[in-house]
């Protein structure tokens, strides 16, 4: 697995809009709970998605229990399962959102056969990284906090 560069992750991150948070929880101490809520923080429309979850309220969207409930105008899929768990995630994205432009896997959530076959209808695919992450790393937020991002600038923070 590549891991996408600075430049294309930076693209990803402004590019999308609309992001379907797969196995999110309703427990703020959970990451898949304050990553989401520091993505709607941030200006994206985060769509919960969780079936033991489905009909309850998060982030001011209503959970769903499926991704292929999301509204077509979901353009990433930012994944919090397992390993094993992401080629029908993957099937059923490309197969329900037809803005799909990225599937994102989690810190620690990766899967090669997955991840090529959306490659390979058009989707770029991040895996092992987190979005909470990369935004704050690219877009200067660590900084502030005195950490090296390995992002070079000419801009002050």
């Amino acid at each position: 697995m590549t891991s996408p560069n600075p430049a294309e992750l930076k693209k990803i991150l402004h590019r999308t809009k609309v992001i379907a948070v797969v196995g999110v929880s309703a427990n703020p101490v959970r990451p898949s709970y304050f990553v989401a809520r520091y993505l709607k923080l941030k200006g994206y429309r985060i769509i919960p998605v969780n079936p033991g979850l489905a009909g309850q309220s998060l982030f001011g969207e209503t959970v769903l229990g499926s991704i292929a409930d999301c509204p077509p105008q979901v353009d990433m899929v930012d994944i919090f399962r397992r390993s094993d768990h992401v080629p029908p995630l993957v099937d059923e994205a490309l197969a329900h959102l037809p803005n799909l432009r990225t599937i994102w896997m989690q810190i620690g959530v990766e899967h090669a056969e997955a991840a090529a076959k959306a490659r390979a209808h058009g989707v770029d695919v991040v895996e092992n990284l987190c979005p909470k992450m990369e935004y704050q790393r690219l877009f200067g937020e660590l900084r502030m906090g005195g950490i090296n991002t390995g992002v070079i600038s000419s801009r002050l923070s």
